[in-house]
């Protein structure tokens, strides 16, 4: 695929986070788990346990001089199911690392919502984050991997995955997807390895979502309130 293709036809990603992180995001980016990890000084036993195994619940976690974080849950994923659907001889625990070694964007609003909606989350407000593809790429265009699904999902036929699940733009076979898939199946996920750390630079709008209400939490000087989820 090429990276014009890319910002053209995706113009907007979307990334739901915790109720009122976005104070947090700001200051100290997008990071992911196992960035978070870093940060917070998590090792041993508690560090694998959050960071190789399933989460079935978001856990708070903390540490001297930093405000508290959430790590969300994994709710719609099974070892038992990964044992089903991953290739190439992945074991669920390496599948667990290679999904917090990074953050999440959807690329269309329907998947968005879809998630949004979904019984484990629709009942709590949630943040979300809409941002500007074209700049997020750009400045981080070599961390940046596609995904054909959702990789965190394994209810309802999970589609096989593997270490080869997440490629460079470049080598996304966008046109042979394609011909077979509507718009929003054909680039499901953009993940960016290790997180965004200057999340704020790309960022357009942020919503508070809850049972179908938005509430406007910030937006870029100069966007229109068109841009969001």
């Amino acid at each position: 695929m090429k990276e014009e293709d890319l910002i053209r036809l995706y113009p907007r990603l979307w990334h739901m986070a915790e109720d009122g992180s976005w104070d947090s995001i700001r200051k100290h980016g997008l990071l992911s788990t196992t960035s978070l990890l870093d940060l917070y000084g998590y090792t041993g036993k508690a560090r694998r346990e959050l960071e190789a195994a399933r989460r079935p619940e978001s856990v708070l976690i903390a540490t001297k001089g930093l405000p508290h974080a959430i790590v969300r849950d994994q709710k719609p994923m099974t070892a038992s199911a990964l044992e089903k659907c991953l290739t190439d001889g992945t074991t669920p625990a390496e599948w667990f690392k290679t999904l917090n070694s990074r953050v999440f964007f959807w690329l269309s609003k329907e998947r968005l919502r879809g998630l949004l909606g979904a019984r484990a989350y629709r009942e709590r407000p949630q943040t979300v984050l809409t941002l500007d593809t074209a700049s997020l790429v750009n400045a981080n265009r070599e961390r940046v991997r596609l995904s054909p699904i959702n990789s965190g999902a394994t209810i309802y036929r999970p589609a096989p995955r593997g270490l080869d699940t997440f490629l460079p733009i470049s080598d996304f076979p966008f046109e042979k997807r394609r011909k077979t898939r509507t718009l929003q199946n054909t680039v499901v996920e953009l993940t960016v390895l290790g997180g965004v750390s200057d999340i704020k630079d790309h960022a357009i709008a942020v919503h508070s979502i809850h049972n179908g209400k938005h509430t406007e939490l910030w937006r870029r000087k100069g966007t229109k309130s068109a841009d969001g989820p």
